[in-house]
């Protein structure tokens, strides 16, 4: 079977922008102008993917976003945005979206976003339940993946923070937390003065 994405964007141009994107990549198209079109087409269709605007009239993204995370736990859900403050990225991480793409929309970019978070989709579809563990949320824990799994180097605390971005002391615990599992190296650099820094890279 094919890969569906649903795109829910109130503004229509973007919507077809997204959709000209999709099709490139030869991916069937879902569209919703709004929250509450997109649940039921949610419920009716299982979209692989969700593409979904911050700011709508009615049930805004984070709202959307609680909703199919009530249908769906393990969809893949990317938050198109033009705002990058941290808060408006931890309540996003928190409602349950597992990425983002900063509007304007730079097809390359996204069409990287969207195979990389259909690839993780895959790989957490059959679990249960968004907490993997106690105090570790199954969105931000994906979020983390799906950058580390992306660079070819190694990364540091900084560097995932400002990209994803997700505050620094939630980045250190979950890349713990990932160390633990096996799943993520952690690399010593010494430098000629202080403490070594480390980096990070996906096993």
């Amino acid at each position: 079977m094919g890969t569906t994405i649903l795109i829910v964007d109130d503004n229509e141009d973007i919507r077809f922008t997204l959709k000209e994107i999709c099709h490139y990549a030869n991916w069937s198209v879902l569209e919703a102008a709004t929250g509450k079109q997109a649940i039921d087409l949610y419920s009716k269709m299982n979209p692989d993917l969700v593409l979904l605007d911050y700011h709508m009239p009615d049930w805004d993204g984070v709202k959307t976003t609680k909703a199919i995370r009530n249908v769906s736990q393990t969809v893949p859900i990317i938050v198109l945005t033009v705002d990058e403050r941290q808060e408006i990225a931890d309540t996003f991480l928190n409602a349950g979206a597992t990425d983002f793409a900063l509007k304007p929309i730079k097809a390359p970019d996204l069409l990287s976003r969207i195979r990389i978070n259909l690839k993780i989709g895959k790989l957490t579809e059959n679990q249960n339940s968004v907490f993997v563990d106690k105090g570790i949320n199954q969105a931000t824990l994906m979020s983390i993946k799906n950058y580390l799994i992306q660079q070819d180097d190694p990364s540091t605390i900084n560097d995932i923070q400002k990209a994803l971005p997700v505050a620094y002391q939630t980045v250190h615990r979950y890349l713990n937390y990932l160390e633990g599992k096996g799943e993520v190296e952690v690399i010593s650099q010494y430098g000629k003065k202080g403490r070594p820094k480390n980096t990070y890279k996906f096993i």
